[in-house]
């Protein structure tokens, strides 16, 4: 694989962390009285009929990504100025999950 492909990979792969992240911060600080709080139920794996499986995926990218436990992603997304800094720190690291 060239050096030009292996780059563009990276960009993809960081582009795809940072909007998946960001999207995430954005859901969970959604108020329970919204339009979204179904997709947020969903993202969270509190649906009801809600799959084992899609929960664990969506959210093992973000605590794989961040290095932090389901309270400590909930209560960090609260405050932006953090979760800013989180989602900065996961996407600029250099790991062999990328």
């Amino acid at each position: 694989m060239g050096a030009s492909v292996a780059g563009t990979e990276r960009h993809l792969v960081k582009s795809v962390k940072k909007r998946k992240l960001t999207y995430f911060g954005h859901l969970m600080r959604k108020k329970n009285k919204c339009l979204h709080c179904l997709e947020k139920e969903i993202k969270q794996g509190t649906a009801p009929g809600a799959s084992p499986d899609r929960k664990r995926a969506w959210l093992g990218n973000i605590r794989l990504w961040t290095v932090l436990t389901i309270e400590e992603l909930l209560r960090t997304v609260e405050v932006r100025q953090r979760w800013k800094i989180v989602v900065h720190d996961a996407v600029n690291s250099r790991t062999e999950d990328d």
